[in-house]
């Protein structure tokens, strides 16, 4: 998972009228309403069921109570993101399916966490993933882990809304703050009364309508270009299906080697240690269910990545035999499929409408997952080891008001991400950069009986040091490279002056680099680009990240 980083322009929320916008239908608005509706019915039902009867361990834990089927589609919904809807699709369409080979690190991703840390996690009857770190070292080390993922998860869950927000203002006119406050309101109010049974139980709901809306888009579209078969066969011409790249040049974009061993440690930092995750795997019945739960993941994964690759591929060969309009041409690559949508599907209402709904349930999954585990976390490791008595005098309002509260900070963050420019480039990568060291912590006290609390918070933050210097690095470094990148629709054209940043999340690939007054270039047939050809440092691994829009171009920098 190669990161390449570079700076745009501060975002606008105002799309620019010379694009040109398609407009949303009566049935397209009635079906993203609708899902509002059921996620906000299927969090108001759990919330309401029971009401004057709820403990803290229904709010936080389900009452450790969940079956393994919507515990593993809740999982996979949590950082299923609309980040992944937009971007794996783009990721095929301008460079091929290597890519595709990333699900290689799904299996060992899987049974890693699944016979290592869930029963650790498990047998010790937790709440928090970072209660372990208490119990192998001391509350210093708790307290370090907790703050990290709280500063992780609040800087990444306000742009995680914010983005596909303004790509999709950008490509169809859907007013931006609108659907900011819809969404986030909505999220906030099934979350903080709800609990985590509710963010589960809306998670599976939310899972269906991504993956029908994907398969909506692949049906509709390979019907028009002739079939599956057809579409497979000219992807091949253009040189789009690729072969296993065993190079191992690290320099190389994509290699079966950093897409299939990098990706393994992706997955732990994700599926192992990340709270959003183990709150899930402590919510089952059992402990066998825990883990059979991390296991249905593994198909689930592969079903999601192969119908982002789809896209991508059926994508590619309509624009093959329908050339692009100017608007088209001049979008930033991860508003590509926005743009493909509303081509393929205007002339069926509700369809558009559909897709616009699976790509705002990859939203309301993980922000909604971030809300609660962030409440989760404050509750139990700030407040209840601190604040004992303040913690039992009124627990379940003080739950349901720590998962409000973030809710409001979400909001509040968004605001932030709209205004903070190029700044913004690096506070989506401090995600992916906090997850390693992370999982090197959790790593240390489970594999290394000899390592005391000064080498777990030295550790710590030498990892956070050196994740911070290489990531902002880079950032700092790319700020004046000029890359080529290869067109699309098999033809020449000249790209905005500032593209979209390219970063990585689960199911996401690197996109684009920046690039500023870019002149026509090749198609790249045989072989993929190298970040090699960046004059910057060599490309990160990061685990999960968002991309950004850019609206409107800016006037020329002068450095």
């Amino acid at each position: 998972m190669s990161v390449g980083l570079g700076i745009s322009a501060p975002l606008s929320p105002t799309s620019d009228t010379s694009m040109g916008t398609s407009t949303f239908s009566l049935a397209d608005y009635v079906v993203f309403i609708l899902l509002l509706v059921f996620s906000l019915a299927i969090g108001l039902y759990h919330a309401f069921r029971g009401w004057g009867r709820h403990t803290v361990g229904e709010l936080l834990m389900a009452d450790r109570k969940m079956d393994c089927l919507p515990v593993a589609l809740s999982l996979l919904a949590t950082f299923q993101s609309a980040v992944a809807i937009l971007g794996v699709p783009s990721e095929i369409y301008r460079f091929g399916t290597q890519y595709w080979f990333l699900g290689c690190c799904y299996f060992l991703g899987l049974l890693i966490p699944a016979h290592i840390f869930i029963p650790i996690f498990y047998r010790l009857h937790l709440t928090s993933a970072y209660e372990y770190l208490e119990l192998r070292f001391n509350k210093t080390v708790r307290v370090c882990g907790t703050m990290t993922f709280i500063f992780q998860m609040v800087i990444y869950m306000g742009v995680v809304l914010y983005a596909p927000s303004l790509a999709l203002n950008a490509v169809t006119g859907f007013d931006l703050w609108l659907s900011v406050l819809t969404l986030g309101i909505v999220c906030t109010i099934y979350t903080s009364l709800g609990g985590l049974k509710a963010v589960i139980w809306t998670d599976v709901f939310q899972t269906l309508v991504m993956f029908f809306g994907q398969l909506a888009v692949i049906i509709v579209g390979s019907a028009k270009v002739g079939g599956l078969g057809h579409v497979w066969a000219v992807a091949s011409q253009h040189g789009r299906i690729s072969g296993i790249e065993l190079d191992p040049d690290p320099f190389v974009r994509h290699t079966f080697w950093t897409l299939a061993f990098g990706g393994v440690f992706m997955m732990l930092s994700l599926y192992g240690v990340n709270q959003a995750q183990v709150q899930r795997y402590l919510s089952s019945r059992t402990e066998k269910a825990a883990v059979l739960s991390c296991y249905a993941v593994f198909p689930c994964q592969q079903v999601a990545l192969c119908m982002g690759c789809l896209i991508g591929l059926v994508m590619f060969v309509y624009y093959q035999e329908h050339p692009m309009s100017i608007q088209q041409a001049q979008a930033a690559p991860d508003q590509f499929v926005l743009y493909f949508v509303m081509d393929l599907l205007k002339g069926l209402p509700g369809l558009p409408g559909l897709f616009v709904a699976c790509l705002f349930s990859g939203s309301l999954s993980t922000i909604s997952s971030a809300f609660n585990s962030l409440a989760t976390v404050t509750m139990e490791d700030l407040i209840r080891p601190w604040f004992p008595e303040f913690a039992e005098a009124r627990p379940i309002m003080l739950s349901r008001g720590l998962a409000f509260g973030y809710g409001l900070l979400c909001l509040g963050m968004v605001y932030i991400s709209s205004q903070m420019g190029p700044v913004l480039q690096a506070a989506i990568s401090i995600f992916g950069m906090i997850g390693g060291p992370l999982l090197g912590l959790f790593c240390l006290g489970m594999f290394f009986p000899c390592a005391n609390p000064p080498g777990a918070v030295v550790g710590l933050l030498a990892g956070l040091v050196m994740a911070f210097w290489i990531g902002i690095g880079s950032i700092v470094i790319s700020m004046g490279s000029h890359i080529s990148l290869p067109p699309t629709n098999g033809s020449s054209f000249s790209l905005p002056s500032n593209l979209t940043v390219a970063t990585v999340t689960t199911l996401m690939p690197s996109t684009t680099l920046s690039k500023r007054n870019a002149g026509p270039v090749p198609e790249p047939c045989d072989h993929l680009p190298s970040m090699a050809e960046a004059p910057g440092p060599p490309a990160l691994v990061l685990s999960e990240a968002a991309p950004l829009w850019e609206l409107q171009p800016e006037p020329p920098h002068r450095w």
